[in-house]
């Protein structure tokens, strides 16, 4: 397995995920965002059942980088509680899981 980690997050609209993109990855908390969606979301918040559309942010980044790109994402975010989940990258490309090493500080 390797070191990298695809992270979910969703966010309310288009701008804020541009927005939270750019800080991560100029950062070097991630090597790359995709904005997907939007996307519908449909949840149980505060003893409701909720549908908004919400963009998907796929993050790419390392295990060593992970705790300060949920605390940077956590400290941008608009939601109270924003989605950040993160699943490792099982298997890849050798030459883009060496690029998102590279690209986030060689962690």
């Amino acid at each position: 397995m390797s070191e990298a980690l695809i992270v979910f997050c969703t966010v309310g609209s288009r701008a804020d995920g541009e927005r939270i993109a750019e800080a991560v990855v100029g950062e070097q908390l991630a090597a790359c965002v995709n904005i997907l969606g939007p996307v519908r979301s449909i949840y149980r918040w505060q003893g409701e059942i909720n549908r908004d559309d919400e963009h998907l942010l796929l993050i790419k980044t390392t295990r060593a980088r992970y705790a300060a790109l949920e605390a940077r994402i956590t400290a941008l975010h608009p939601y109270d509680v924003p989605e950040v989940v993160a699943v490792p990258i099982e298997m890849g490309s050798a030459a883009y899981l060496g690029w998102v090493t590279d690209e986030t500080g060689g962690s």
